[in-house]
């Protein structure tokens, strides 16, 4: 792709020694759809067209079926773009956040917050460390593999043991690989969202503060450990304008020089403090996130809610996280085994990964739950949206107000009604956003079994293919699970049953098992 802004004669001062640019890790953890025709070969060439197509509205908002028509993609498909959209844009004020299930379309996307989207769908993710420059070969197209026939024999399970922890990438590496990235494409990304400059031609182009705004979807400066600062206040480009004056929009060379200069001191903060080892796993002491050893005491939160608190390599054990002890907005559950897990918390954004014959309860969950990798895992969730992602012999009993989405290679999956309830569990989805008078659970959207988003090869013939649908639990196999009173110690709340109604069948089947139940044995379920 060639770079559409020329070079900045301009001094731009540099960046603050203080101030760190980040990637924002939720569009690249939470919004990739493996929707072929979302991917382009050029997306600069693609989307500047889209966007002249799309222009023409008053309003800069894009619904559902003008998306549709743009793209050639089907209503459903279309509609799941401005779902994923909402889950990560970072403006929470934005209507399309806001609005209720069925105000979606009437509200649309922003027409720049959705070019951005379909830009990093061409986004590859890191590969696990196998390779000695792991970053620079994940940006491409994989090629055909002698291992794909034993790759595709894996369980999703076995294929994740084989990348142990001493081959998986670390939040730092993560982070590392998506500021290679930006640093790659923010030339092409910048032009997306400039507008040439009049009677000047069209490669003089500047970019407003309103424009440069929309880099928060991608990017977010943190100041000594201070979360979200504003974009136009972290940066020295509009910081002279008058306050009571529209800013004046800025050369978009000026804007590139000055990111490009952050993301390469940010670069290289990131590699000072998490060297690649080459010959062992990543460091202990890796700074951006507290990981675990293999015992549940040592599960820690991180050091900023910038960062995910991971719970790993729980085992054989019973293991409970309430509100008080997740200060993290985003959670990820790696490799737990034969185990129970009560995370009764209000949470953002939740990953399972690489579990397997275990339990999970999670509590109330805003934007994004994510399952993948996991195997004869029971998985219990009061959420907005989850996508479940190559996993097998599960079962999930979905309070979920958006239509479960099934990608991958899954197998023998089910799907049930929401099933439990904690004391302060409506408080929490109230606190979240989430609907207990709408949930969608048998209602699941099946996309590819390819995830183009990743490196690892697979047989030939299958890219083409629909994901394996999961089926209904049936209702003679229902009944509550209960969490016990014990879990949740001196807190008390107002939820006494399961919030999310359930249909005849289902209730009827609950009521019949619960009675059939001795106390001892209730509590023990």
């Amino acid at each position: 792709m060639t770079d559409p802004i020329g070079p900045s004669t301009s001094t731009i001062p540099n960046p603050s020694p203080t101030t760190l640019l980040h990637p924002r890790r939720e569009p690249f953890e939470h919004g990739l759809l493996p929707i072929q025709k979302l991917i382009f070969t050029d997306p600069l060439q693609a989307l500047t067209s889209l966007k002249q197509k799309l222009v023409s509205s008053s309003t800069q908002r894009v619904d559902s079926a003008a998306l549709a028509d743009a793209l050639e993609i089907s209503l459903d498909h279309a509609r799941l773009v401005l779902d994923t959209l909402a889950s990560v844009l970072h403006a929470e004020s934005d209507p399309l956040v806001t609005s209720r299930f069925d105000d979606v379309d009437s509200v649309g996307a922003d027409l720049l917050d959705l070019i951005l989207f379909l830009y990093i769908q061409s986004y590859k993710r890191l590969l696990p460390r196998s390779h000695k420059d792991a970053a620079a070969v994940a940006d491409v197209w994989p090629s055909t593999s002698a291992f794909e026939g034993y790759l595709s024999a894996l369980s999703p399970l076995q294929l994740v043991r084989c990348n142990t922890r001493r081959f998986m990438p670390s939040q730092a590496d993560e982070e590392a690989h998506q500021l290679s990235y930006l640093q790659k494409h923010l030339a092409n990304i910048l032009s997306l969202l400039s507008e040439p400059v009049e009677g000047e031609g069209e490669e003089s182009l500047v970019i407003s503060m309103e424009g440069f705004e929309h880099l928060g979807f991608l990017i977010q400066f943190e100041d000594k450990g201070s979360d979200g600062v504003f974009l136009s206040r972290a940066a020295p480009i509009f910081a002279n304008s008058d306050p009571d004056m529209p800013a004046v929009p800025v050369p978009a060379s000026q804007v590139l020089d000055w990111l490009l200069q952050n993301i390469a001191s940010s670069l290289e903060h990131v590699t000072e403090k998490n060297p690649a080892k080459e010959n062992g796993p990543p460091s202990g002491s890796d700074q951006d996130v507290a990981m675990a050893d293999t015992s549940p005491s040592s599960v820690k939160a991180s050091p900023s809610v910038r960062s995910p608190c991971f719970i790993e390599g729980v085992s054989k054990s019973s293991y409970v996280k309430q509100a008080s002890d997740l200060k993290n907005s985003s959670l990820k559950v790696i490799n737990c085994h034969d185990s129970v897990i009560y995370l009764l918390a209000p949470l953002r954004y939740a990953t399972i990964y690489g579990c397997s014959d275990a339990t999970i309860v999670l509590g109330a969950v805003g934007k994004a739950v994510r399952v993948e990798h996991c195997e004869r895992v029971h998985v219990i969730i009061a959420a907005k949206r989850v996508c479940i992602a190559n996993c097998r012999e599960c079962v999930f009993f979905l309070g979920v107000n958006h239509r479960p989405l099934i990608v991958g290679d899954n197998h023998k999956l089910q799907v049930a009604p929401y099933n439990t309830y904690y004391s302060r569990l409506e408080e929490h989805m109230t606190e979240v956003g989430i609907e207990a008078t709408i949930n969608r659970w048998d209602d699941t959207l099946e996309l590819g079994m390819i995830d183009p988003h990743n490196s690892l090869s697979h047989p030939a013939g299958v890219s083409d293919a629909q994901a394996e649908s999961a089926t209904r639990l049936a209702s003679d196999h229902f009944t509550k699970f209960l969490i016990p009173n014990w879990l949740e110690g001196e807190s008390t709340g107002s939820t006494k049953d399961n919030p999310f109604p359930l249909t005849d069948p289902y209730l009827t089947s609950q009521q019949k098992n619960v009675n059939a139940l001795s106390p001892t044995d209730e509590e023990e379920v």
